[in-house]
């Protein structure tokens, strides 16, 4: 079926009206949150939060209330924003992003890509799991950490976990979003060397999918390391690594185990085992491939894809795939607005996570079925997703009707420059401060 701009809100809508139906299930104190009537019941302090911008708290009730003499007070909105559990928002975006089955795939295949951000918090010393005091005359600042699985055929959100940064634990985030995919459609995890992990492969090959992931080439520290590779600029061959947790002279001698460390996590093999007790190793099934990416500059890729059905080239175009996610980050980030929280506290903040994730997959559902016409032009155009993500959220408030809804988002185009590379800016973006909002 199509997915038109009304039935992605309406399905939306019944998202949030099916989880405001039981607010106990989403209350921290159950028996007393949201048992009266009041100005802001719960289903209001959801779209609430959904719809919010880049303003100040006062601002954006002003817009959301449509400057009734009646609306709530700032101290009203945070008290029963303040019963609302965390895990409603990451429900309604979980629940909301599961509803649209109808999927592009790459010749068959999902392309999930991973990847994890830091995100600058207000200032909150009272959080110590994301505070950091600063030194060398720097500012104290908060952090928390966002791991994301990403849809590139679909540009959309599918899975995320927000921890606080002195927590954060990317491998541990990573598996535990692999587990808990419940598709049956054949997947390619897409990571970057910060996901290099034996524990991290055998999940996904547990699960019956596949990896694609850039290793550390020839380190001392990396998979690569204990392998006798060619030494031939590009390669693409094929290993069985054995693992096993026993260090013994005979398992020394043997080229095909691979001994893991006890202080290494690996879920599919006893921490401690006694070395009269036979334990049969885990074999991991690999194929590593060296591929160049620009003049004399390679790059080492580790996957479980057969030959016979992806090439070095093909594999090459795949990783290159990843950067969907890189780009989907920095939407987030400067686009929805995840440098204006309106609060300093995690739980809040978490809240304002998976509101903006869901308002990004709403923006790019929606806009993904904008049609743009090609004029005879120097270069071919896309939807503006600034202006865009302004138009879903009015709609989504109701000051649009869906009929207007595409031909506003065409309205607003930009052009898709080819071939055109900038070297990547590695300062990170600070949390604006609550003084500092546009009014």
């Amino acid at each position: 079926m199509e997915y038109t701009p009304k039935y992605i809100r309406k399905t939306l809508k019944k998202t949030i009206s099916e989880i405001s139906s039981n607010p106990q299930s989403f209350s921290k104190n159950p028996e007393k949150d949201f048992s009266r009537t009041r100005k802001l019941p719960f289903e209001k302090v959801v779209n609430s939060v959904l719809s919010m911008s880049c303003k100040d708290l006062k601002c954006e009730i002003m817009d959301i209330f449509e400057f009734d003499k009646n609306l709530p007070s700032v101290s009203a909105f945070v008290q029963q924003r303040n019963k609302i559990s965390s895990n409603a928002f990451e429900t309604i975006f979980k629940n909301f992003t599961s509803s649209f089955t109808k999927q592009k795939l790459y010749k068959g295949w999902r392309l999930l890509a991973v990847d994890g951000s830091d995100l600058h918090t207000p200032t909150n010393k009272n959080e110590i799991a994301s505070f950091y005091p600063g030194s060398n005359g720097q500012k104290p600042y908060n952090l928390m950490h966002l791991n994301a699985l990403y849809d590139i055929m679909n540009n959309l959100y599918v899975d995320a976990i927000v921890q606080p940064s002195h927590n954060s634990n990317e491998h541990k985030a990573f598996v535990s979003m692999v587990d808990r995919d419940i598709s049956t459609l054949p997947t390619i995890y897409i990571a970057d060397r910060g996901y290099e992990s034996y524990n991290n492969l055998a999940h996904i090959q547990e699960k019956g999918q596949f990896f694609l992931i850039r290793i550390k080439d020839t380190t001392a520290n990396g998979i690569s390391s204990s392998l006798t590779l060619p030494e031939s600029a590009e390669f693409d061959v094929s290993v069985v690594l054995n693992l096993t947790r026993k260090q013994t002279n005979q398992t020394k001698k043997d080229k095909n185990l691979k001994f893991v460390p006890h202080n290494c996590n690996f879920d599919y093999l006893p921490t401690h085992c006694k070395k009269a007790i036979p334990v049969k190793p885990y074999s991991l099934s690999l194929r590593l491939v060296r591929i160049e990416i620009s003049e004399n500059k390679y790059e080492l890729l580790i996957t479980n894809l057969k030959p016979e059905d992806f090439s070095p080239t093909d594999l090459k175009q795949l990783y290159s795939m990843r950067w969907g996610i890189e780009t989907s980050f920095r939407t987030l980030t400067y686009t929805l607005g995840l440098v204006y929280f309106h609060s300093k506290k995690e739980e809040y903040i978490t809240q304002e996570i998976f509101a903006k994730l869901t308002m990004y997959n709403f923006t790019e559902l929606i806009t993904s079925h904008v049609v743009i016409r090609q004029k005879n032009r120097k270069h071919h155009y896309k939807v503006n997703f600034s202006a865009s993500v302004h138009i879903c959220r009015s709609f989504f408030s109701g000051n649009i009707s869906p009929s207007l809804v595409e031909a506003l988002i065409s309205k607003y185009v930009v052009p898709i420059r080819q071939s055109v590379s900038n070297p990547r800016k590695m300062n990170s973006k600070t949390a604006v401060c609550f003084l500092y909002r546009v009014a």
